[in-house]
Parts: C-alpha cells; structure tokens; sequence
C-alpha cells in the first residue's frame, strides 16, 4: 500500500492522507474547497465551491498516477440537498466519464464548506 500527498490539494486536516493506493487503485479522502495555494475557502457559493473541490480531487488523482476520467466511483456530500441540480452543473463538467455515485445531504461538512467530494480511480 501507498500514501499518497502532493502540495497541489489541500493537507489533510486530521490523522488521515490524502489519498491511498491498493492494487492498482487509488481511494481519495473527502477533498473540501481549499484553495492550496492559499489555504482558504475563497468561494461563497456551491459551483465555486465545487470548482475547488474537483480541482482538488485532480490533483491528488494526478499525483497518484490517475485522473478523473479514470474515476469509477464518487461520494458526493453536499451542506443542502437544494443545491443539488448546481452542484451537478460543475460536477458533469470534470467527471466526464459518467462513473457510478453517492451523492447525500449531511448536516455539517469540516470547515463550513457546502461540498465535499472523494474518488475510487483505477490506476
């Protein structure tokens, strides 16, 4: 097994990593909207936010040798459900390839943050 990290996605804010390699596949933590560069959520609203999220969750696919048309399975979490329809908008832009999804309202996401998303990717 192999951790992965990369200064390009935020750092994990707890005892986990980034990500995880396993036999050729790659599980992503939960990424939230954290600019990198800054470490702050610059975004106000769900589509920055997601835009944040996805970048994020590219980056850290990248560094483990993937990339998001690779993707086979996404976990979605969302702050309100009513933000559903703008997250897809965003969403549909990056994770072309359509792949399977669980996508739930939660009553708090770390930071404040109105999305969170994590990624399984073959390699």
């Amino acid at each position: 097994m192999k951790t992965v990290s990369t200064p390009n996605a935020p750092a994990a804010i707890g005892p986990y990593s980034q990500a995880k390699i396993f036999n050729n596949v790659v599980f992503t933590s939960g990424q939230i909207p954290v600019n990198p560069a800054t470490g702050a959520i610059e975004a106000t609203d769900i589509a920055g936010q997601t835009e944040q999220v996805c970048k994020n969750v590219a980056a850290v696919l990248e560094a483990a040798g993937s990339s998001l048309d690779k993707v086979v399975k996404t976990v979605c979490f969302l702050a309100d459900i009513a933000d559903f329809a703008a997250f897809n908008a965003v969403y549909a832009k990056y994770f072309t390839s359509s792949p399977a999804r669980s996508c739930v309202a939660v009553k708090d996401i770390p930071k404040g943050c109105l999305v969170e998303v994590e990624a399984i990717a073959e390699i």
